[in-house]
């Protein structure tokens, strides 16, 4: 596949990165030569020097045969004008990256469509509703909820109070127990267990469930102590916060702690109309003021700066003054093992987010969510099941899926059910699938018809 990525930043590079490793044609365009120095040699791509808005360095770049353009350079309006230019030329599918909360509206969806923009993802907006679901639920490390919330995946940080350490699968996830365990993460190591594996203490485990089910999760995982967020503490007034802010639920009380005098006062015009939410011009890392703001009464701390190291330490700092529930932005990948070992809580990564929202792009198959769960190196994703594909043609355990992938659940009709080896997925059926190592171009195979195979 032909894919022109605009912007050599953060998201662009890593996108680059993670879409080489599937062997794509691509091609990283940036006006900086200095951006895109190495980036060929380091990966395995091809870099261009020129402005996506520059209709020669779209020819250039041959954006006529692009089956995918991408602009996600810092500037929204360039990226949407790259889009136009770049769908004009002859790119099949462009996605453009934004800021404007605004363009979000489904009710936009049509226009920008007309003006040949396919999607838009606004990173910021993906990172505050992660967050907000985090904080809906302390006791959960990771949280994606699929098909409208008919299933539920939960990463769950296993301790001693759990009660379904050091015991076979086998015995935990028969066909009637409301739960699947579909990855396990030991250390530096990731589990794709099967029957004999067991959860030790420390394990991080994914649990595959249906809603009604949580509260039993909760329970077999010793986390029925852990707190309701109602009182959270964020610093750093970004976009981000500025979005977790306004979509919180209104039993949950916010600060937000920002340094910058002025981006305070614009903080204040943006939450005008939140009655939750306060804002207090300050450093977020001195401990006299968050003893000052009450964070030994406070459930959450949510670490937002721009600056990787210092959320990493003062969510320690929160953890150890009494914080049940932290997160830490961490957009350096480098430090997301660090920040993984030193059991900081939950962590938020801008880039893996609009790189899993892309990816879905790229798929054949019908693919209508994708999740990248850092920490395991793996991914989620909704398939549905097209008619006379392979998937529909013998019970799972038949079917010979790649190693490291596992189907933990299924919908049909709108009604959530959990998948084990003897179960028959139909035509129409939403799939979750589980794909270690980022391998989901081997199994979208498995749910497009056979026609389109051979």
């Amino acid at each position: 596949m032909k894919i022109i990525i605009g912007g050599a930043g953060e998201v662009g590079t890593h996108l680059a990165r993670l879409l080489s490793r599937d062997n794509h044609d691509i091609t990283l365009m940036d006006e900086s030569q200095e951006r895109l120095a190495g980036l060929d040699n380091k990966f395995d791509i091809m870099t261009l020097q020129g402005a996506p808005t520059s209709i020669q360095a779209l020819k250039d770049a041959n954006a006529e045969n692009a089956d995918l353009f991408v602009g996600v350079t810092p500037e929204e309006s360039t990226n949407i004008n790259a889009c136009i230019m770049a769908h004009a030329i002859g790119a099949k599918k462009t996605v453009a990256r934004i800021d404007n909360y605004e363009y979000m509206s489904p009710d936009l969806a049509p226009f920008f469509k007309e003006l040949g923009i396919d999607s838009l993802i606004y990173p910021e907006m993906l990172a505050a509703k992660d967050i907000i679901n985090g904080l809906k639920m302390s006791w959960v490390r990771q949280r994606w909820d699929v098909h409208d919330g008919v299933l539920t995946l939960l990463g769950i940080k296993l301790r001693q109070t759990s009660n379904i350490l050091n015991r076979p699968l086998k015995d935990l996830c028969g066909p009637d127990d409301p739960y699947i365990v579909v990855a396990i993460k030991r250390g530096d190591e990731t589990i794709i267990p099967r029957g004999n594996d067991e959860l030790h203490n420390g394990d991080l485990a994914y649990f595959m469930t249906m809603p009604k089910h949580i509260p039993y999760i909760r329970e077999i995982a010793g986390k029925a102590k852990y707190p309701d967020v109602k009182n959270v503490i964020i610093m750093g007034g970004g976009k981000t916060a500025v979005r977790a802010a306004l979509t919180a639920p209104d039993n949950m009380h916010i600060k937000i702690i920002e340094r910058d005098p002025k981006r305070c006062e614009r903080l204040n015009q943006l939450l005008c109309h939140t009655k939750n939410t306060m804002v207090i011009e300050g450093d977020g890392r001195d401990v006299s003021l968050l003893m000052e703001e009450g964070i030994r009464n406070v459930q959450a701390f949510v670490a937002l700066t721009t600056n990787a190291e210092t959320n990493i330490l003062a969510s320690m700092t929160a953890m150890r003054m009494g914080v049940s529930k932290t997160i830490a932005r961490v957009e350096n990948l480098d430090y997301i093992a660090m920040a993984e070992s030193l059991d900081i809580g939950t962590i938020i990564n801008k880039k893996t987010i609009a790189a899993s929202h892309i990816y879905q792009m790229l798929l054949d198959a019908d693919v209508s969510n994708v999740r990248s769960l850092m920490v395991v190196d793996s991914d989620v994703a909704e398939f549905v099941a097209a008619p006379d594909s392979p998937v529909t043609k013998k019970p799972v355990k038949a079917l010979g899926l790649p190693f490291g992938v596992t189907i933990g659940g299924l919908v049909r009709n709108d009604v959530g059910m959990l998948v084990n080896g003897n179960s028959q997925i139909e035509a129409g059926d939403s799939v979750m699938v589980f794909c270690h190592e980022h391998n989901l171009n081997k199994v979208e195979k498995f749910f497009k018809p056979k026609g389109l195979l051979w």
